[in-house]
């Protein structure tokens, strides 16, 4: 027994973070009390488009070149919802990917016209290597994501 404990202590004083974990706040405190299932929100999201949110879920992508946006997965599977912020206000570590994350924020609604979704269309079959066919596409594109006023990375 004496030593497990002898080897947990040294282990706690060869890698400190794991004894000190803290979370990675961004912006303003987030509201931990009224969160919402990603789920939910974007099952209707033009109902939330009026007043802040608060979403949490596990980090799945963080924006490679100035960790301006995070990506975080929903409670049902395959769906999540993009937080984006304007580049240099919030810098989201790559660090944070796979973590518990929390944001406040507002929901934004970003409509695109046919042609702009055929392009973007066209850049996403490119880079999964698909065939695309420009005619497929007959309805212009909607998308929502979470700009946060507050962001908590937990346990980093």
């Amino acid at each position: 027994m004496y030593y497990k404990s002898m080897l947990v202590a040294a282990l706690l004083l060869s890698f400190p973070d794991l004894a000190f974990a803290k979370n990675l706040n961004f912006g303003t405190e987030v509201d931990v009390k009224q969160v919402t299932k990603i789920s939910t929100i974007l099952e209707q999201p033009d109902k939330y488009l009026s007043s802040p949110v608060t979403i949490k879920g596990t980090v799945v992508g963080v924006c490679k070149k100035r960790g301006c946006w995070m990506t975080i997965a929903s409670d049902k599977r395959f769906e999540n919802l993009r937080i984006k912020v304007r580049d240099g206000d919030m810098v989201f570590p790559m660090s944070a990917k796979g973590s518990q994350a929390i944001a406040t924020g507002k929901l934004n609604k970003i409509e695109f016209d046919l042609e702009r979704t055929k392009q973007i269309k066209a850049q996403q079959a490119i880079a999964k290597n698909e065939v695309f066919d420009p005619a497929s596409v007959t309805e212009p594109l909607v998308i929502y994501q979470l700009v946060p006023t507050g962001v908590s990375i937990l346990d980093q």
